[in-house]
Protein backbone atom coordinates (compact mmCIF):
# COMPACT_ATOMS: atom_id res chain seq x y z
CA UNK A 1 0.00 0.00 0.00
CA UNK A 2 0.73 3.43 -1.17
CA UNK A 3 -0.76 5.16 2.09
CA UNK A 4 0.41 5.79 5.49
CA UNK A 5 -0.70 2.38 7.43
CA UNK A 6 -1.79 2.78 11.83
CA UNK A 7 0.38 1.10 14.16
CA UNK A 8 -2.06 -1.05 15.58
CA UNK A 9 -5.06 -2.30 14.16
CA UNK A 10 -7.39 -4.85 16.32
CA UNK A 11 -9.95 -7.22 14.61
CA UNK A 12 -13.37 -8.64 15.95
CA UNK A 13 -12.74 -11.51 13.92
CA UNK A 14 -16.64 -12.67 13.77
CA UNK A 15 -18.90 -14.24 11.34
CA UNK A 16 -17.28 -18.04 10.92
CA UNK A 17 -20.58 -19.67 12.11
CA UNK A 18 -22.85 -17.50 9.69
CA UNK A 19 -20.26 -18.68 7.13
CA UNK A 20 -20.51 -22.33 7.64
CA UNK A 21 -23.78 -21.66 8.18
CA UNK A 22 -24.64 -20.87 4.73
CA UNK A 23 -22.90 -23.27 3.07
CA UNK A 24 -24.53 -25.78 5.43
CA UNK A 25 -21.43 -27.04 7.16
CA UNK A 26 -20.76 -27.27 10.95
CA UNK A 27 -19.70 -24.01 13.00
CA UNK A 28 -16.17 -25.45 13.50
CA UNK A 29 -15.55 -25.66 9.69
CA UNK A 30 -16.23 -22.46 9.91
CA UNK A 31 -14.13 -21.04 12.56
CA UNK A 32 -11.46 -23.24 10.61
CA UNK A 33 -11.45 -21.11 7.57
CA UNK A 34 -11.21 -17.92 10.01
CA UNK A 35 -7.77 -19.76 11.06
CA UNK A 36 -6.60 -19.78 7.22
CA UNK A 37 -7.79 -16.08 6.60
CA UNK A 38 -5.68 -14.88 10.14
CA UNK A 39 -2.96 -16.55 8.78
CA UNK A 40 -3.29 -14.45 5.72
CA UNK A 41 -4.07 -11.35 6.90
CA UNK A 42 -1.36 -11.39 9.70
CA UNK A 43 1.37 -12.05 6.68
CA UNK A 44 -0.04 -9.52 4.95
CA UNK A 45 0.07 -6.76 7.65
CA UNK A 46 3.44 -7.26 8.79
CA UNK A 47 4.30 -6.44 5.02
CA UNK A 48 2.70 -3.71 4.57
CA UNK A 49 4.00 -2.16 8.02
CA UNK A 50 1.26 -2.71 10.46
CA UNK A 51 3.68 -2.77 13.61
CA UNK A 52 0.72 -4.73 15.85
CA UNK A 53 -2.44 -6.97 15.42
CA UNK A 54 -4.74 -7.41 17.96
CA UNK A 55 -7.58 -10.04 17.49
CA UNK A 56 -10.24 -11.22 19.00
CA UNK A 57 -10.37 -15.40 19.26
CA UNK A 58 -12.37 -15.89 21.94
CA UNK A 59 -14.36 -14.11 24.91
CA UNK A 60 -15.25 -14.66 28.22
CA UNK A 61 -18.97 -15.15 27.64
CA UNK A 62 -17.82 -17.77 24.55
CA UNK A 63 -18.07 -20.94 27.33
CA UNK A 64 -21.38 -20.15 26.87
CA UNK A 65 -21.71 -21.68 23.83
CA UNK A 66 -21.96 -25.45 23.43
CA UNK A 67 -19.23 -27.72 24.55
CA UNK A 68 -18.67 -29.62 21.34
CA UNK A 69 -17.75 -26.05 20.09
CA UNK A 70 -15.58 -24.65 22.84
CA UNK A 71 -13.91 -27.56 22.73
CA UNK A 72 -13.81 -27.48 18.71
CA UNK A 73 -11.71 -24.19 19.79
CA UNK A 74 -9.74 -25.46 22.25
CA UNK A 75 -8.18 -27.90 19.81
CA UNK A 76 -8.44 -25.10 16.86
CA UNK A 77 -5.78 -23.06 18.72
CA UNK A 78 -3.45 -25.69 20.51
CA UNK A 79 -3.60 -26.97 16.25
CA UNK A 80 -2.73 -23.24 14.66
CA UNK A 81 0.35 -22.57 17.57
CA UNK A 82 1.99 -25.60 16.34
CA UNK A 83 1.28 -25.03 12.72
CA UNK A 84 2.05 -21.20 13.13
CA UNK A 85 5.16 -21.87 15.04
CA UNK A 86 8.05 -22.14 12.29
CA UNK A 87 6.25 -19.11 10.17
CA UNK A 88 5.98 -16.60 13.24
CA UNK A 89 9.91 -17.44 13.27
CA UNK A 90 10.16 -17.10 9.86
CA UNK A 91 8.71 -13.89 9.12
CA UNK A 92 9.86 -12.29 12.77
CA UNK A 93 7.10 -12.14 14.43
CA UNK A 94 6.06 -11.57 18.11
CA UNK A 95 3.55 -13.47 19.58
CA UNK A 96 1.57 -12.60 22.50
CA UNK A 97 -1.80 -13.67 24.24
CA UNK A 98 -3.90 -11.85 27.05
CA UNK A 99 -6.65 -13.16 28.74
CA UNK A 100 -7.65 -14.93 32.27
CA UNK A 101 -6.10 -18.22 33.28
CA UNK A 102 -8.93 -20.16 34.66
CA UNK A 103 -10.67 -22.69 32.47
CA UNK A 104 -8.00 -23.03 30.38
CA UNK A 105 -6.20 -26.39 30.26
CA UNK A 106 -2.66 -26.34 31.94
CA UNK A 107 -1.28 -27.72 28.72
CA UNK A 108 -2.68 -25.00 26.54
CA UNK A 109 -1.39 -22.68 28.68
CA UNK A 110 2.02 -23.73 28.68
CA UNK A 111 1.98 -24.29 25.32
CA UNK A 112 0.90 -20.43 24.73
CA UNK A 113 4.03 -19.47 26.86
CA UNK A 114 6.36 -21.42 24.86
CA UNK A 115 5.29 -20.21 21.92
CA UNK A 116 5.43 -16.64 23.76
CA UNK A 117 9.06 -17.07 24.84
CA UNK A 118 10.38 -18.66 21.63
CA UNK A 119 9.08 -15.53 20.07
CA UNK A 120 9.81 -12.97 22.41
CA UNK A 121 12.88 -11.75 20.56
CA UNK A 122 11.13 -11.24 17.27
CA UNK A 123 10.94 -7.73 16.07
CA UNK A 124 8.91 -7.56 13.35
CA UNK A 125 4.90 -7.48 13.67
CA UNK A 126 3.45 -8.04 17.02
CA UNK A 127 0.42 -10.37 16.81
CA UNK A 128 -1.41 -10.20 20.02
CA UNK A 129 -4.69 -13.13 20.67
CA UNK A 130 -7.41 -11.88 22.61
CA UNK A 131 -8.03 -15.49 24.46
CA UNK A 132 -10.43 -15.94 26.69
CA UNK A 133 -10.54 -12.23 27.54
CA UNK A 134 -13.15 -9.70 28.19
CA UNK A 135 -12.76 -5.93 28.70
CA UNK A 136 -14.38 -5.71 31.32
CA UNK A 137 -12.55 -8.21 33.14
CA UNK A 138 -8.86 -7.19 32.08
CA UNK A 139 -9.84 -3.80 33.70
CA UNK A 140 -11.50 -5.48 36.90
CA UNK A 141 -8.13 -7.10 37.32
CA UNK A 142 -5.73 -4.33 36.74
CA UNK A 143 -8.02 -2.58 39.73
CA UNK A 144 -7.60 -5.39 41.80
CA UNK A 145 -3.74 -5.44 41.13
CA UNK A 146 -3.66 -1.98 42.12
CA UNK A 147 -5.45 -2.42 45.77
CA UNK A 148 -2.95 -5.24 46.10
CA UNK A 149 -0.15 -2.17 46.02
CA UNK A 150 -2.38 -0.50 48.48
CA UNK A 151 -2.72 2.51 46.73
CA UNK A 152 -5.12 5.68 48.03
CA UNK A 153 -5.85 6.84 44.85
CA UNK A 154 -5.93 5.23 40.76
CA UNK A 155 -4.47 7.43 38.30
CA UNK A 156 -5.56 6.21 34.49
CA UNK A 157 -1.79 5.96 33.93
CA UNK A 158 -1.74 3.26 36.78
CA UNK A 159 -4.46 1.46 35.44
CA UNK A 160 -3.11 1.20 31.80
CA UNK A 161 0.64 0.02 33.59
CA UNK A 162 -1.66 -2.79 35.06
CA UNK A 163 -3.30 -4.21 31.87
CA UNK A 164 -2.14 -7.53 29.99
CA UNK A 165 -0.35 -6.26 27.97
CA UNK A 166 1.56 -2.72 27.54
CA UNK A 167 0.80 -2.51 23.97
CA UNK A 168 -0.02 1.06 22.44
CA UNK A 169 -3.83 1.63 22.23
CA UNK A 170 -5.30 0.51 18.78
CA UNK A 171 -6.10 3.35 16.06
CA UNK A 172 -8.59 1.27 14.26
CA UNK A 173 -10.77 -1.15 14.89
CA UNK A 174 -12.27 -3.64 12.56
CA UNK A 175 -15.24 -5.79 12.93
CA UNK A 176 -16.99 -7.98 10.16
CA UNK A 177 -20.02 -9.28 9.62
CA UNK A 178 -21.82 -6.33 10.05
CA UNK A 179 -22.72 -6.25 13.61
CA UNK A 180 -22.10 -3.01 15.30
CA UNK A 181 -21.03 -3.98 18.55
CA UNK A 182 -17.54 -3.87 20.76
CA UNK A 183 -18.47 -6.78 22.73
CA UNK A 184 -16.36 -6.46 25.45
CA UNK A 185 -13.42 -6.17 23.81
CA UNK A 186 -10.45 -3.40 24.78
CA UNK A 187 -12.94 -1.70 26.83
CA UNK A 188 -10.17 0.56 28.27
CA UNK A 189 -7.90 0.44 25.12
CA UNK A 190 -10.41 1.50 22.32
CA UNK A 191 -11.39 4.79 24.13
CA UNK A 192 -10.52 6.98 20.73
CA UNK A 193 -10.15 4.36 18.36
CA UNK A 194 -11.63 4.72 14.85
CA UNK A 195 -14.46 2.38 14.04
CA UNK A 196 -14.73 0.26 10.87
CA UNK A 197 -17.57 -1.97 9.95
CA UNK A 198 -17.74 -4.33 7.22
CA UNK A 199 -20.79 -6.71 6.07
CA UNK A 200 -17.93 -9.11 5.14
CA UNK A 201 -17.86 -12.54 7.27
CA UNK A 202 -14.37 -12.90 8.49
CA UNK A 203 -13.70 -16.46 6.38
CA UNK A 204 -13.84 -14.42 3.22
CA UNK A 205 -11.93 -11.20 4.51
CA UNK A 206 -8.82 -10.90 1.87
CA UNK A 207 -6.40 -8.35 2.14
CA UNK A 208 -8.53 -5.91 -0.26
CA UNK A 209 -10.80 -5.63 2.42
CA UNK A 210 -8.03 -4.82 4.76
CA UNK A 211 -6.94 -2.28 2.01
CA UNK A 212 -10.49 -0.64 1.98
CA UNK A 213 -10.41 -0.39 5.78
CA UNK A 214 -7.33 1.38 5.87
CA UNK A 215 -8.16 3.34 3.19
CA UNK A 216 -11.42 4.77 5.26
CA UNK A 217 -9.18 5.00 8.34
CA UNK A 218 -7.26 7.61 6.24
CA UNK A 219 -9.50 9.56 5.34
CA UNK A 220 -11.10 10.18 8.96
CA UNK A 221 -10.29 13.56 11.24
CA UNK A 222 -8.85 11.92 14.32
CA UNK A 223 -9.13 15.27 16.83
CA UNK A 224 -9.43 13.15 20.17
CA UNK A 225 -11.59 15.76 21.98
CA UNK A 226 -10.94 18.87 20.42
CA UNK A 227 -12.24 20.84 17.46
CA UNK A 228 -11.79 20.32 14.11
CA UNK A 229 -11.20 23.70 12.09
CA UNK A 230 -10.47 23.81 8.34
Amino acid sequence: MSIEVPKHIAIIMDGNGRWAKKRGLPRTLGHREGAKTLQKILRYAGKIGIQYLTVYAFSTENWNRSEEEVSALMKLFSKYMKKEEKNLMRNNVRFLVSGRKDKVSESLLKEIKALEEKTSQNTGITFHIAFNYGGRAEIVDAVNRLLQEKKESISEEDISSCLYQKLPDPELIIRTSGEFRISNFLLWQLAYAEIYVTDTLWPDFGERDLDLALENFQKRERRFGGVYEK
